[in-house]
């Protein structure tokens, strides 16, 4: 189980056409703000979910993706998670209900599909709108 945290998955939200494609080349996933934020962003509290989703992603259209990871299968792969107090997303403030005092999984580089253990699939309302994760949320 990860320092700093209880839970012991590490979650991250992804568009489903960029994950495709990242499994189809067998590649490795920088989301779209890995430039600019210098990570990828994580939540291991899955209560989190709904709120981070809906808070950053809202906008986002298309279908998503929820990768269950955790910090070992991360490690496996390379990759150092550190846990942290939230972070704006690009230029999206992190100001979602629930934001504080929580500590949130910081990935330090890309994602291999190696170190996903499970997709979890994301349903959406017409509006955009968040509605659960998976088994999770």
């Amino acid at each position: 189980m990860a320092s700093g945290s209880e839970h012991p998955f590490v979650f991250h939200l992804v568009q489903a056409v960029l994950w495709n494609k990242t499994v189809a080349d067998d590649s490795i996933y920088y989301p779209p703000t890995f430039d600019v934020d210098g990570f990828t962003h994580g939540t291991s509290n899955p209560q989190k979910l709904l709120s981070v989703a809906n808070h950053f992603y809202l906008d986002v259209k298309g279908d998503w993706y929820c990768l269950k990871m955790t910090v070992e299968s991360l490690t496996a792969s390379g990759v150092e998670t550190v846990y942290e107090g939230t972070a704006p997303v690009g230029e999206k403030p992190a100001d979602f209900d629930g934001a504080e005092g929580e500590l949130f999984p910081h990935i330090m580089g890309g994602l291999l599909p190696s170190a996903v253990l499970e997709v979890l699939s994301v349903q959406r309302a017409d509006d955009g709108t968040f509605l659960s994760v998976g088994r999770v949320a």
